[in-house]
């Protein structure tokens, strides 16, 4: 594949976020302006969407809008990533309960990869779009996931690590994480990859979907440590509704 085309396929992905993030028909000076593409090249690529299908264009307006086949895309991507609608319940729940940003993340190879977050209304808030990754090794989440995994699994991981990573990773680091997390029953990471913000966060099995989650909390980190205790006991009893909502599926 050129380099061309790897560009061209990046710019496909970059104009529908744009369109997620702002969720209204969009002139193409506003979407070029945005995105920094040239005008002759993302105008062409703009059109070539419409031709396919993935967008509308209004000739009064002047503006370009996603049509339904972006929608049927993906709609098949939540039941199968997250099972059923429990999850997402328990995530929103949540939400109200500790009034912090809630992001749901899972495994993808060497990291973490958030999935799904639900915005806190706080002024000081933690903002990562679902895509964002963070390192296994070395991020709340990750620890929380790495957890709830077998010493021999943690051992393997740690050694793709140091090998695909100039950053090297010890034993006695990343179990030093892992005891933590399984003597408290969450993770707690603070200031690690964001000065100033933290993150709590607990693992849960779904074998709707055959994964493993990571579901936290993440906020400012003064007032995350206020709170530490609220929070935690929140994420634990999510965990058990989860788990109750699981056997009760099995007995059916």
């Amino acid at each position: 594949m050129s380099e061309s085309d790897v560009k061209s396929a990046r710019r496909v992905f970059e104009i529908l976020e744009t369109f997620d993030r702002h969720r209204r028909p969009m002139a193409l000076k506003e979407i070029l302006d945005e995105l920094g593409y040239p005008t002759s090249s993302g105008s062409a690529l703009l059109k070539s969407l419409m031709n396919l299908g993935y967008l509308d264009y209004d000739r009064r307006q002047r503006t370009y809008f996603p049509t339904m086949r972006v929608a049927l895309l993906g709609g098949w991507v939540g039941e199968a990533l997250f099972g059923d609608s429990a999850l997402l319940e328990v995530m929103e729940s949540l939400h109200q309960t500790c009034g912090e940003t809630m992001i749901l993340g899972i495994q993808s190879d060497l990291h973490v990869q958030y999935v799904h977050a639900i915005v806190s209304n706080e002024v000081l808030q933690f903002r990562a779009p679902p895509g964002t990754r963070r390192p296994m090794a070395r991020s709340g989440m990750g620890w929380a996931l790495l957890a709830a995994k077998s010493d021999t699994e943690i051992e393997d991981l740690r050694r793709r690590i140091n090998a695909k990573s100039e950053e090297k990773v010890s034993w006695e680091e990343i179990m030093t994480r892992v005891h933590e997390v399984r003597s408290r029953g969450y993770a707690f990471s603070k200031s690690t990859v964001t000065e100033g913000a933290g993150l709590i966060a607990v693992a849960v099995w779904r074998p709707a979907s055959g994964r493993l989650f990571a579901i936290a909390a993440a906020g400012y980190l003064p007032r995350l440590e206020r709170k530490e205790a609220e929070i935690a006991a929140a994420l634990r009893e999510a965990v058990t509704r989860l788990s109750d909502h699981q056997l009760m599926e099995l007995d059916v």
